[in-house]
């Protein structure tokens, strides 16, 4: 049973990256797939998402 622990842990870890990447990397991958009127409502979204994307990342470790 720890070799799942621990590969459950590494996968929210991994879930946990791909939240931060998408708070940092907002405008760049806004600019990527949106249109320039588009930009800033995405941007937010990507970070809302990202930050949600973290927070249950980070879930998964605590409960687990």
């Amino acid at each position: 049973m720890e070799i799942i622990d621990i590969v459950i842990k590494i996968i929210a870890l991994v879930i946990i990256t791909i939240g931060v990447i998408m708070i940092y990397d907002a405008r760049k991958l806004s600019k990527k797939l949106f249109s320039f009127g588009e930009q800033n409502s995405s941007a937010k979204l990507l970070k809302i998402v990202g930050f949600i994307i973290a927070v249950i990342g980070a879930l998964i470790i605590i409960l687990n």
